[in-house]
């Protein structure tokens, strides 16, 4: 989501504020110069009630592999029921008579969707809805393929936004992170099961359509409907397959390696908001030099209504109302479209390892903004991140691989996650160099395009490119929770021409680091690997001492 987490946050937040869902940290557009506040999971929390938001994790992973959806949808303008019908077809990973799938079942408040048929081949399936499985009862051996049917209808519980723009224009639009596609679409609705997917939409013919992948039908049809088909032929998480129909203005910003960039946002914000979104011509190609081929076949930056300040949905990235008005646009797209190689074509193998997703494009959007505006710009940018890490830490004390949430992943949306995983990758980048950093980046997204990776799969590939083994690295900065807590402390002899730091690692786990300091403009690097580490060199009357002038270590410092 945005190059912060706060992009994730609920709009009520971004319509106030504007828009951050990006997933790194930048001039955030909600808090300056940075990510949450010590009051965001306050916050958040209120957020995620007022939003009717409820937690979700199904009880065990169905044995079976989806290889592809289908979604015929039909939306009106009377009232906010969807007729569905869903083809899914599944690879079987062992032999069963009864699974699973993930739909959220009409409540008490007479929201969520009824089956009323399953069917394989026309003939009907058995099958019960509970609370927000439906099971069926199918026999099916391992290894084989079957399509399943299923039809159903009635007013998404969550996922699919249905509502009014700020211009009072009804909209749709899907919002399925982390794990709410099943408030509206039957699926295995979790990152490890990816799948291709087509989206028929029918809808009044005023509503312009856009979805994942491109466009292969839009035809007129009888009582002023139309209906549009889109096909994603790449494999995707359930998180960022999502439809998008509303009034819209729409543009062809331009070609990049041939993948043709499209603005949409709605007619009242047209003239800002085709000039605002083609900066996505700069970072396409910025990202596919860095990184590798993008994997899609266009990008749609797309102006919307939905619970976030911007959703990294495959190919069609769903940015909030305010956005096309806002001055961090330019890094809130880098985030977002930054997260289309990290999250949507690499995705996490569980929720766990977030960080591969919204960490990877925090650092992504801040080399972006690097390589564009220059160092001092980083400089800020990971000065006001390492602080939100650090206050993050005094509310919550947790690893970036936060194995114990099993449950309301609404709240890895935190520091963790976007900036301290971001600067993980940033102090990797120093301790690597460039050259086999990006070797071993490429390499990752090479090896595990279209599918999922946890964060051991990603050292693997960082010291196969680099030629160090990376244990003690990993286990310090995303296995054990916490930062180094450096006292330094200086004397000067005058009489020996001798100025002596003493550091001190003042956390209870201690860090095998290096740390940088100049004397006088003059760059020096300290290695430290025990409780307090003393070291001497010749100066001729220090008349300053700089500690980590460069911003390159995750650290606080006392006693300076």
């Amino acid at each position: 989501m945005i190059a912060n987490f706060q992009s994730k946050i609920p709009t009520v937040i971004a319509r106030n504020e504007a828009i951050y869902k990006q997933k790194g940290t930048q001039q955030s557009l909600f808090y300056p110069q940075g990510s949450k506040t010590a009051s965001f999971l306050a916050i958040t929390w209120l957020l995620i009630a007022l939003t009717g938001f409820s937690a979700y994790t199904q009880p065990t992973i169905p044995p079976l592999d989806v290889q592809h959806y289908t979604f015929n949808l039909t939306l009106n303008d009377d009232n906010n029921n969807i007729d569905g019908q869903a083809t899914i077809t599944v690879k079987f990973l062992k032999s069963t008579s009864l699974f699973v799938l993930d739909l959220t079942k009409k409540g008490s408040n007479g929201k969520g969707m009824t089956v009323s048929t399953i069917t394989e081949g026309g003939k009907k399936i058995p099958f019960s809805q509970t609370g927000e499985v439906v099971k069926l009862s199918a026999a099916a051996k391992a290894n084989s393929i079957h399509n399943y049917t299923i039809t159903y209808s009635g007013i998404p519980a969550d996922g699919l936004i249905i509502s009014t723009n700020k211009f009072g224009k009804r909209t749709f639009f899907g919002d399925n992170w982390p794990n709410r596609a099943h408030n509206w679409l039957p699926c295995v609705d979790n990152p490890a099961n990816k799948a291709s997917v087509d989206f028929i939409v029918t809808a009044p013919a005023h509503y312009d359509i856009v979805s994942n992948g491109i466009k292969t039908e839009e035809k007129n049809l009888p009582n002023n409907q139309k209906l549009t088909h889109w096909h994603e032929a790449a494999r995707l998480p359930t998180k960022v397959m999502v439809i998008g129909a509303a009034n819209f203005a729409i543009d062809n910003a331009g070609i990049v390696n041939g993948i043709p960039v499209y603005t949409y946002v709605f007619p009242e914000n047209k003239t800002e908001g085709f000039k605002s979104y083609a900066v996505a011509t700069k970072i396409l190609p910025f990202f596919i030099g860095k990184i590798g081929p993008y994997a899609y076949k266009k990008l749609a930056n797309v102006q919307s209504k939905t619970i976030f300040g911007g959703m990294e949905n495959a190919g069609a990235i769903f940015y909030a109302e305010n956005s096309v008005n806002s001055k961090g646009v330019e890094e809130l797209m880098a985030h977002e479209i930054a997260h289309q190689w990290f999250g949507d074509a690499v995705s996490e193998k569980s929720w766990a390892h977030l960080w591969l997703s919204e960490g990877f494009a925090t650092f992504m959007a801040n080399y972006y903004l690097e390589s564009t505006y220059g160092p001092d710009t980083l400089k800020k940018r990971l000065s006001a991140q390492r602080q939100k890490v650090i206050n993050f830490e005094r509310s919550r004390l947790t690893p970036v691989v936060d194995s114990l949430v099993k449950d309301d992943f609404m709240q890895l949306l935190n520091a963790n996650s976007y900036e301290k995983g971001g600067w993980v990758l940033h102090m990797l980048r120093r301790k690597l160099g460039d050259n086999a950093f990006w070797k071993g980046i490429r390499a990752y997204f090479a090896k595990y395009n279209g599918g999922n990776a946890n964060t051991n799969d990603f050292k693997k590939a960082m010291e196969l490119a680099s030629g160090q083994k990376l244990d003690v690295f990993f286990k310090e900065w995303l296995l054990t929770a916490g930062h180094p807590q450096l006292s330094v402390s200086t004397q000067f002899d005058a009489d020996k021409k001798q100025l002596t730091l003493y550091i001190n690692q003042q956390q209870s786990n201690l860090y095998d680091i290096d740390l940088e300091y100049s004397v006088d403009g003059k760059l020096h690097t300290a290695h430290i690997n025990s409780k307090t580490t003393t070291v001497k060199l010749t100066a001729q009357n220090p008349a300053s001492l700089l500690i980590d002038p460069d911003v390159n270590l995750l650290a606080s410092f006392v006693n300076l």
